[in-house]
């Protein structure tokens, strides 16, 4: 994605179903779960460059001993420097008692992060600032055991205005009107009134207060607490959360929005936001790592007893399609075939645009992560070579000879390394045109590779804003001399925010909504704007159920080709010496490629939850209102 956006963050959980002792004595360390967790969240460290944190829960201590214990970190490499001062500490304890290295009692009471159950986390900022009380996982703490909670997640929620009335009207006070602190909040709240209820269960039986407390903890309902706590809330969510005395769990939201995969054995359960990670870090077969279902929570009761358990009805499953084209990491099994397949979807249209010249057209891909459509699309224009090399020979009849056939079967694909991003370059100047004239020297191209008369043909994970593309590659790539330039976007023009965890949240920003306001002011259909903010303005304040997505009427004018089009028009930049060409792929090969993952709401605007088409109508209503501010 030549355009920077913020997405998904990510999470990481372990917990340990045998004693610690058992870990020491077959993996010769008390650190098994410690390195395995370094494992999964450097693994997944696209999902986080914001902040990270990391929390473990040790099991049975002595009351008056610690057993939470919390690092996170904002640092620019938060991964390493939160490990860093955890092995630190396990790096002094043994150098002052070497003899302690395999004391379980010892380690646990002495040593930090040697508990049994571990939660970390990857942030990626969509919203709020890069501070370390931002970084999850997030502590609400208490002098009993039980009612202790440790959250976090990979989740927006749409109604958090809502949700925040709702904890006001239940007598909280909550510090800050967030997502995160909210959902903190209310399971909070539910946790507190299980426990009570539990408490004055066994109270009125004649239990002592420190009989009760064993006894909350082996009787708590988990998926109670979550049902209660979830009812109202609207939006994608992997939500992991931890219990001081034990129990953990995992909710993901109804529609599938956001991925979460778990593995178990008789030693070990892992969750992870992306399936390989688990792969890499266990090595251990596809087959037995598993998705949460919808509307369910992985439950892990302190007692080891581990059970899907459906928390909420779960929705047409529309999993995010972002996810495959972008967001996981390609070594998937099913995201890298998935890739290749928007490659190949995306053929017949480069092919249009070339006018099918392959012999004159060189192919290559910006940034790296669109290598794997790259291959994709080579794949399907090596089909369309073969198809000409076919007619060729057909065409001989009976003139085949080694002479005639060989500058046929020489016809080859052109491929090329074209850019190559200088990753030691920083755009440090501020002002607009010294910035400007910095960015075009990011990537570095190679000379030599491009013919004036042949088409250049890049192509991209998406296309969101297109600044990149305006003001550094297509300068940068026009230095080569082609006479054409194609710009291929292996996901479908993006014309709606997402209001579910990535960071594309206003209209404006999109290079697809500003080309379709120009073409309503090229055919004097501009006057349907001001129509369409009144319906929007109209259904502000209707419940979130009853409001539909208006925003969808601007583009219907208009076909995909005539939005392309314009785009380009807005994206080339002044004295461009090279035609150039921007083509997007086709909600049609998205589906295609995608068939599992329908979820398309930014290409769309179909909004898998009610709160989607309040905020798409928002973002409108900002826009018409020149209000530089998100719609939730």
């Amino acid at each position: 994605m030549s355009d920077p956006i913020k997405h998904e963050c990510g999470i990481a959980m372990i917990r340990l179903l045998k004693p610690l002792d058992f870990y020491i004595k077959k993996y010769g360390t008390a650190m098994y779960a410690l390195n395995k967790m370094y494992l999964l969240m450097e693994k997944q460290h696209n999902r986080g460059q914001d902040g990270a944190g990391i929390v473990n829960i040790k099991f049975d201590v002595e009351p008056g001993d610690r057993y939470i214990s919390r690092y996170r970190s904002n640092n620019s490499q938060p991964i390493k420097d939160i490990f860093d001062k955890i092995n630190n500490k396990f790096r002094k304890a043994y150098q002052k008692h070497p003899d302690k290295i395999k004391d379980v009692e010892w380690l646990k009471k002495n040593v930090a992060f040697t508990g049994e159950l571990f939660l970390g986390h990857l942030r990626y900022g969509t919203f709020g600032g890069n501070s370390i009380e931002n970084c999850h996982p997030f502590l609400r703490q208490n002098n009993w055991m039980t009612k202790n909670l440790v959250v976090a997640g990979n989740f927006n929620l749409t109604n958090v205005d809502e949700l925040f009335d709702i904890l006001v009207d239940i007598g909280q006070h909550p510090k800050e009107k967030s997502d995160t602190v909210t959902v903190l909040e209310k399971i909070g709240h539910f946790l507190d009134v299980e426990n009570q209820e539990i408490f004055d269960k066994y109270k009125a039986l004649g239990y002592s207060r420190v009989e009760i407390s064993a006894l909350i903890a082996k009787d708590l309902d988990v998926q109670k607490i979550l049902k209660n706590s979830s009812a109202d809330w609207d939006g994608g969510y992997a939500m992991a959360g931890l219990i001081g005395h034990g129990d953990a769990f995992v909710l993901r939201d109804p529609s599938g929005i956001r991925p979460t995969f778990f593995y178990q054995d008789e030693e070990i359960v892992v969750v992870t936001s992306e399936r390989p990670a688990i792969q890499t870090a266990f090595n251990v077969p596809l087959n037995t790592i598993h998705e949460i279902k919808p509307g369910h929570a992985l439950i892990i009761k302190k007692n080891g007893n581990v059970e899907q358990k459906m928390v909420k009805e779960p929705l047409e499953k529309t999993s995010c399609s972002f996810e495959r084209i972008y967001f996981s990491r390609g070594s998937d099994k099913d995201i890298y075939k998935e890739r290749k397949q928007l490659g190949r979807n995306i053929c017949p249209i480069v092919l249009k645009s070339i006018d099918n010249d392959l012999k004159n057209s060189v192919f290559s891909f910006i940034p790296n992560t669109a290598e794997v459509s790259f291959y994709g699309m080579m794949k399907g224009m090596q089909d369309e070579l073969n198809k000409v090399k076919q007619e060729k020979i057909l065409a001989l009849g009976k003139n085949i000879t080694p002479e005639t056939l060989a500058p046929i079967l020489k016809l080859r694909n052109r491929i090329e390394k074209i850019a190559i991003k200088d990753a030691k370059l920083r755009t440090f100047i501020t002002q607009d045109n010294d910035r400007n004239d910095l960015v075009t020297h990011v990537y570095d191209i190679t000379y030599g590779s491009v013919k004036t008369t042949d088409n250049l043909v890049i192509i991209d994970d998406s296309i969101v804003r297109g600044t990149t593309l305006k003001e550094s590659i297509l300068r940068i790539l026009d230095r080569l001399n082609p006479k054409k330039i194609v710009v291929v976007s292996s996901a479908p023009q993006i014309r709606y925010p997402d209001c579910y965890g990535i960071d594309m949240a206003k209209l404006g920003d999109f290079i697809a909504f500003q080309a379709m306001i120009a073409l309503l002011k090229d055919t004097n259909k501009i006057h349907l704007l001001e129509e369409v903010y009144a319906k929007c303005k109209e259904q502000e304040n209707l419940p979130k159920n009853e409001i539909k997505n208006y925003v969808k009427e601007l583009y219907a004018p208009f076909t995909a080709e005539e939005i392309s089009e314009k785009i380009t028009q807005l994206l080339i930049p002044e004295g461009m010496k090279a035609e150039v060409d921007i083509v997007f792929q086709t909600i049609e090969g998205l589906h295609k490629a995608c068939p599992n993952h329908k979820g398309d709401w930014y290409f769309t605007g179909n909004y898998p939850t009610p709160g989607g088409n309040k905020v798409v109508n928002k973002a409108l209503i900002n826009y018409f209102e020149n209000k530089n501010e998100r719609a939730y």
